[in-house]
Parts: structure tokens; sequence; C-alpha cells
């Protein structure tokens, strides 16, 4: 408990304090399209365990029009989109049209194990903020969303 010593006439009182509210830990509301249930897994455990933001995962698709649809459903109750670029149907730049013809605010982030400057360009022109190689930035990736908050 914290106190508060103060003087009066000679005499110290201790008048007791409320300790220190926690700091509030703001809460990153994240969707992941990914096919690879290994990755999935992988992904959400690694998320799921950052601070001080804590990433909670609301939902997942592992295919083209169930990311679209889902998406639409929760619109601006993601806060950041996680898209892998190859899916069981559809792909990750059908997903990243369809978010920017829906206007959701939330970011959108690629990863991918084919992160070449080309793609990387044709990503961001589609509306991804960030491309993160899935097989060597996976720290980064991470960094960037215990960075964030809750707010987009």
């Amino acid at each position: 408990m914290v106190t508060d010593m103060t003087l009066a006439k000679g005499m110290a009182t201790v008048t007791p304090q409320a300790p220190n509210p926690p700091r509030a830990t703001s809460v990153l509301r994240a969707f992941i399209v990914e096919d690879s249930p290994v990755i999935l897994l992988n992904l959400t455990a690694a998320l799921e365990e950052l601070q001080p933001t804590r990433v909670r995962v609301v939902g997942h698709a592992a295919d083209e029009d169930t990311a679209v649809r889902q998406l639409q459903e929760l619109g601006s109750d993601v806060d950041l989109i996680i898209i892998d670029l190859f899916l069981k149907q559809g792909s990750g730049l059908g997903v990243l049209g369809a978010l920017a013809r829906a206007d959701l605010p939330a970011r959108r982030i690629v990863v991918t194990n084919y992160a070449t400057p080309d793609i990387r360009l044709r990503c961001q022109a589609m509306g991804a903020h960030q491309v993160f190689d899935k097989s060597i930035d996976l720290d980064a990736l991470l960094d960037y969303c215990a960075g964030r908050s809750g707010t987009g």
C-alpha cells in the first residue's frame, strides 16, 4: 500500500492512498486468412502471447470467399487482418481487392513466402499496409502487431 506522510503540528500522520491503477492494455482484434492449420495455430498462439498489446484472434478463414464474407460481417469489429497470398480457394490478392471495395477500416497485413519486391508493390497498391515474408519476418510481424493499438 502506498502512503502519504504529512506533518501537522509536529506530529506525523499517515494517509493511505489507493495503489496506482494497473496500466490499461489495448486489445487488438485480429482476423487471420491462412489455409495451413499448423501455421494458423502457431500464428494465433504467438499473437495472443504479445505484450503489452493484447491480441485476440476473432476469426479465421482458409479461403477467399469465406474470408470476405466473414470480414464483411465483422466490419469494424476487426483491427488487423493478416492475409496469406496462397489459399485453398482464391487468393490473398482477391481478399485485398474485396477489402478495398468494402472500405473496411482494419489494417491489412500480407504474409507470404514470396515477398519479392514486385509482390510487395502489388500488395501495397491493393491496400496492404505491410508485407512480411513468412519464412524470415515472423519477429518483424509480431513486433508490428505489438506496436499497434486497438484503435487502428
